[in-house]
């Protein structure tokens, strides 16, 4: 890796458009961050951890909608473009030179890709569960970008999760320093906006992005001066996962949320 493009700032994830508009808005602000890419989980290790959890049924249900979410992304270049119209969104992949590729975010593999960067301050998005023995070793401040309002809406879907439920003045996102939980540490910032016209739950999260960008480049300028001040939401807390198909069809036709 060229160390010339880090700026101490390392950004944690499997990859996507709406990651890559948060980490080009990081480097707007600190300079071109290290993007550590982990290769994703893969879908079998996934569907049977949901089945031992919530049993199979739901798991399977539930990768049918990740399937239709994966699909829909293919197509959903046109929304994309027309956000980066709209509010100067940039989704441009970051160079190749600024990637540290591993195979696990959950492993000594991050740890070290994060010494190799110099990191002053972590940024999760978009990656597994980095649990509490890996977190020990990382030596800088760790946080973790949310679409979802936390600890309401913790886990997947966040934003399809309030609208579906009927709680729209929640379709925001969370910036929180990570602890050993899915979503459960302490919060930073949070941003709430709308979805856009034609927004599905395939493209939510670019939405989110593109309102939360102030959020994550306050959050991180935050760590780096040593000011972190973790806020009091009054928020219940709850884990959610991808809704089944036939509840995401259901809703669709009655909720008109898709």
């Amino acid at each position: 890796m060229d160390r010339s493009v880090s700026s101490h700032v390392v950004v944690v994830t499997e990859g996507g458009a709406h990651v890559w508009g948060l980490v080009n808005a990081l480097g707007e602000r600190f300079g071109q961050p290290t993007v550590i890419l982990e290769r994703p989980e893969s879908k079998k290790a996934l569907l049977r951890g949901r089945a031992r959890r919530q049993g199979w049924p739901s798991a399977l249900g539930q990768l049918a909608t990740m399937v239709l979410i994966r699909t829909s992304k293919l197509l959903g270049l046109r929304n994309q473009a027309a956000l980066a119209q709209r509010t100067g969104f940039d989704a441009t992949p970051p160079p190749e030179s600024a990637v540290i590729r591993i195979g696990s975010a959950d492993s000594g593999e991050l740890v070290e890709a994060i010494d190799r960067a110099g990191a002053r301050v972590v940024l999760l998005a978009g990656c597994r569960l980095v649990r509490r023995d890996t977190l020990s070793r990382i030596t800088c401040p760790v946080l973790n970008y949310h679409a979802g309002i936390a600890p309401k809406y913790r886990g997947m879907n966040g934003g399809y999760w309030a609208l579906a439920t009927g709680d729209a003045a929640n379709f925001g996102t969370t910036v929180h320093l990570v602890d050993a939980g899915v979503d459960t540490g302490p919060v930073l910032h949070q941003a709430r906006g709308k979805p856009a016209p034609g927004d599905t739950i395939a493209t939510y999260a670019l939405t989110q992005a593109a309102f939360s960008r102030d959020i994550c480049v306050r959050a991180v300028g935050d760590a780096l001066e040593g000011r972190l001040k973790p806020v009091e939401t009054g928020l219940p807390s709850r884990q959610w996962y991808h809704p089944t198909i036939w509840f995401y069809l259901w809703t669709g036709l009655v909720r008109r949320v898709w």
